[in-house]
């Protein structure tokens, strides 16, 4: 099975909300037939018009399950409220999404495995409730998921074994390298449960990753992430996701580059 090629919206966030119609147009006329938004409960409409007008759907998006406050990308807290899984769930179907990723929880929730069997117990409520409106729940990864150890098992191995099944996974295929773990064989483990993968390269440079956003990344294929094994790897891949937290060059550039090796590497 070949999989679906879009793109994270988070990745060219500063266009998206300066002009969204614009911005999607941009992202279609750099040959992307699909998208993942974020943070898409407050525009859920105007989501849903700009996709049709330009040809786009959005399979997957982000939206937060498992936490009660929004979470800043940096791993920092805030006291907003995050939207109630009906109201993700309302704005999904708005949208045409058939896939709710959560994107992120904070790292101090995976320092026990009680703390990791309270984030599958409600990702597991937001399943079932999914289940019923014809959805699906997922979970995306950073470092910290990977760099938490309990039993001798990693944090996101251990939350795999406390899913659900009707819970999937969205692997960043950047931020396990850089936990310092295989992401080809991290996908052999988690087999079929991944459903999508960040498709994102860096160089990993000691001194580039230090900042946040990450400094080294590069178009897919530049890097030292192994992509294309990884990617192959996934057994039941269905959507690959371009993403950058950042990019030192034209933003709509380096996605189509990246769209570019994924096209390449499927023909």
């Amino acid at each position: 099975m070949t999989a679906l090629t879009s793109v994270q919206l988070f990745t060219v966030r500063e266009a998206l909300e300066s002009d969204l119609d614009g911005t999607l147009a941009e992202v279609a006329r750099r040959g992307f037939t699909a998208v993942e938004p974020y943070d898409f409960v407050r525009r859920a409409d105007a989501l849903a018009a700009s996709l049709t007008a330009h040809g786009l759907t959005a399979p997957t998006g982000h939206g937060f399950l498992a936490s009660t406050t929004f979470v800043n990308p940096d791993g920092s807290d805030t006291d907003n409220a995050v939207p109630t899984p009906d109201e993700v769930f309302d704005a999904a179907e708005t949208i045409g999404m058939t896939t709710i990723i959560d994107p992120y929880t904070h790292p101090n929730r995976w320092e026990t495995r009680e703390q990791i069997e309270e984030t599958a117990r409600r990702l597991n409520a937001a399943a079932e409730l999914a289940e019923a409106r014809g959805l699906r729940v997922g979970y995306h990864n950073h470092a910290h998921e990977l760099e938490a150890v309990i039993d001798g098992q990693t944090g996101l191995e251990l939350l795999a074994d406390l899913l659900d099944p009707r819970v999937k996974l969205e692997v960043d295929l950047y931020w396990a390298a850089r936990a310092g773990v295989d992401p080809v064989a991290l996908l052999e483990k988690l087999g079929d449960r991944v459903i999508a993968v960040h498709v994102k390269d860096g160089t990993l440079d000691a001194e580039a990753i230090k900042a946040y956003p990450p400094a080294d990344q590069v178009p897919a294929g530049q890097g030292v992430v192994p992509l294309a094994a990884a990617i192959d790897a996934a057994s039941a891949l269905e959507v690959a996701v371009v993403e950058y937290d950042a990019f030192g060059g034209d933003i709509f550039d380096g996605i189509e580059q990246s769209r570019r090796f994924l096209d390449e590497r499927a023909a």
